[in-house]
């Protein structure tokens, strides 16, 4: 590890904190500062020549000013004769636009992934992507980590009284399936319209959900609106109150207010987004420093990144 260097872009730097932490290694010196006009400017505070260095920069909001300084910390980055440089993106933005599901629209996931890789990106380490095909825009080796089993050590150890897995779509149900026949219980699926981006609208439920304790399980968080939907939908049904799990806490707008529902008993996340150390005790935030540690070392001495994931995940 001595020719690993990690450094920290403006959007999550208490996880790059904590990955050098589970490494052993200091956080290392980069300046970025902003000027009058709004560039962004990178100077790295030390010599990386010859060393393997890895980025770490959530695309959360503001999504393209972390977009445009990731780059810029690339460039700078190649430029300095660092042998390797290795993005850290835990939660990859633009990841929802990885089709067209209309005429004249764009695949900005793939826009996103041929510009980091022509900006001179080596690899990606990403946690639990919209769609795993994105892993396919890239040309690039790309180490696609997930929370799931966090997240199903979480529950296991709550001990949940006659527990049902809802996949909020049909595009989770292949992870509900999988978290359901890890705790040893039923899944359930809605099945839902979205009139617009950031809207959404349950016409169906696929499952028997009546007397059950529902864990709605998402890859993120947005606006909240859809899971409050969901939750809502499920009372109806005769559902008890919920616990929601997602990766990624997007949180845009007033999300986190709205997920103090009364009908939600728990929210959740890991810490691929930086989130207010001021949320409410509703908020369970789950560390993702271990398992990108690991990948880290793993990369850079050698071994299978495949032990990360237990079987099934």
């Amino acid at each position: 590890m001595q020719k690993v260097k990690i450094f920290s872009g403006s959007s999550n730097k208490p996880l790059a904190e904590q990955l050098c932490k589970e490494l052993n290694i200091p956080l290392g010196d980069v300046a970025i500062s902003r000027q009058q006009s709004g560039e962004i400017h990178v100077s790295y505070g030390e010599s990386i020549r010859a060393c393997d260095v890895f980025i770490v920069q959530s695309l959360s909001h503001p999504v393209n000013e972390h977009l445009i300084e990731m780059l810029i910390m690339v460039d700078a980055a190649k430029r300095a004769s660092a042998k390797t440089v290795n993005i850290v993106m835990p939660y990859y933005g633009y990841a929802r636009q990885e089709r067209k599901s209309a005429p004249r629209e764009p695949i900005s996931a793939k826009l996103v992934a041929d510009v980091l890789t022509t900006v001179g990106a080596n690899r990606i380490i990403t946690v639990d992507l919209h769609a795993d095909p994105i892993q396919g825009f890239f040309d690039i080796p790309v180490d696609h980590l997930t929370a799931l089993d966090l997240i199903i050590d979480y529950l296991t150890h709550k001990k949940i009284t006659n527990p049902v897995v809802v996949s909020p779509d049909a595009g989770r149900a292949t992870t509900a399936e999988k978290l359901a026949g890890r705790l040893n219980c039923p899944f359930a699926i809605m099945i839902k319209n979205r009139p617009a981006h950031n809207q959404s609208e349950i016409t169906h439920i696929i499952g028997d959900v009546e007397g059950m304790t529902p864990i709605i399980i998402e890859d993120l968080i947005d606006t909240g609106s859809t899971i409050v939907n969901v939750v809502e939908a499920l009372k109806k049904k005769g559902a008890h109150d919920a616990y929601i799990c997602a990766t990624h806490g997007v949180f845009s707008d007033n999300a986190i207010g709205k997920l103090t529902h009364p009908n939600i008993r728990e929210v959740v996340i890991t810490d691929t987004i930086a989130i207010d150390e001021n949320h409410s005790d509703k908020f369970i935030v789950l560390p993702m420093s271990p398992i990108i540690a690991t990948a880290i070392k793993i990369i850079t001495e050698g071994g299978s990144i495949a032990t990360l994931f237990k079987s099934g995940s």
